[in-house]
């Protein structure tokens, strides 16, 4: 199947899953709703974290493994970090990619990527710190060992990435939550767009959970908690199944 039709089906796909909750509590919804909702939710997370890893992890690793003045403020500006609010986050992002910010010529306000960045302003925080953790959490005859076996400091490096592989998953998981639990930022930077026929183009899960709670429809309120928190749980369980096999392996 051409990688077009595959990616044209998965919100299909995402929204017969999402029906028999639906059912259960008798609400409805227009026909490819649910599932374009929950694709855009994935797209979104899935690449701010993916990139945010890209960045987070490597700093974390150079910050763990070497010695400079200033170390521990770098890591307290970085655990600070992990508690920058959203709200501040999106109205950032908004101005940067506003007429008047310095993206403005590329016309990123209400979409997808605006909301990428937002999300990858939030989810670097706590990946960089967790990681960062889990990197001094290492034992120094670790590294030692790979020293005297005539190692490079990239494979020093690595042999400690592998000893601090499931902190690592963690953070990554953190990060991972952090994003896709967002509001206030992807609201604001994503305008929380539908087409005319209820396609998401920039509303995500947690966007539609406050739209509808603000309308009163709670039922279906709930049943878009219930389809966020089976999404987390999923990625969640897929992460670690790959971790263990990685180990097994």
């Amino acid at each position: 199947m051409p990688l077009e039709a595959t990616v044209q089906l998965i919100p299909a796909l995402l929204d017969a899953a999402a029906r028999p909750a639906a059912s259960l509590l008798g609400v409805s919804f227009r026909d490819g709703y649910v599932g374009s909702v929950i694709a855009v939710s994935l797209y979104v997370s899935l690449t701010a974290v993916a990139l945010s890893t890209l960045v987070s992890v490597p700093a974390a690793v150079a910050i763990g493994l070497a010695d400079f003045p200033g170390k521990g403020f770098v890591k307290s500006v970085v655990n600070t970090g992990m508690g920058f609010p959203s709200v501040v986050v999106g109205l950032v992002v908004l101005f940067a990619v506003s007429n008047q910010g310095p993206l403005g010529s590329l016309e990123l306000i209400f979409t997808r990527e605006a909301m990428i960045m937002s999300q990858f302003v939030l989810a670097t925080p706590p990946i960089t710190a967790i990681s960062l953790a889990a990197v001094g959490g290492v034992d120094d005859g670790v590294r030692d060992a790979a020293r005297v076996l005539g190692g490079t400091r990239v494979d020093v490096a690595l042999v400690v990435v592998k000893e601090a592989r499931y902190g690592i998953a963690t953070a990554v998981l953190a990060g991972f939550g952090r994003a896709i639990s967002e509001v206030g930022s992807v609201l604001i930077v994503g305008g929380n767009i539908t087409s005319a026929d209820g396609i998401s183009k920039t509303r995500t899960l947690t966007t539609a959970i406050q739209l509808e709670a603000r309308q009163g429809q709670y039922e279906t309120a709930m049943v878009l908690g219930a389809v966020l928190v089976a999404l987390v749980l999923t990625v969640n369980a897929v992460v670690v199944r790959f971790g263990d096999r990685g180990v097994a392996g």
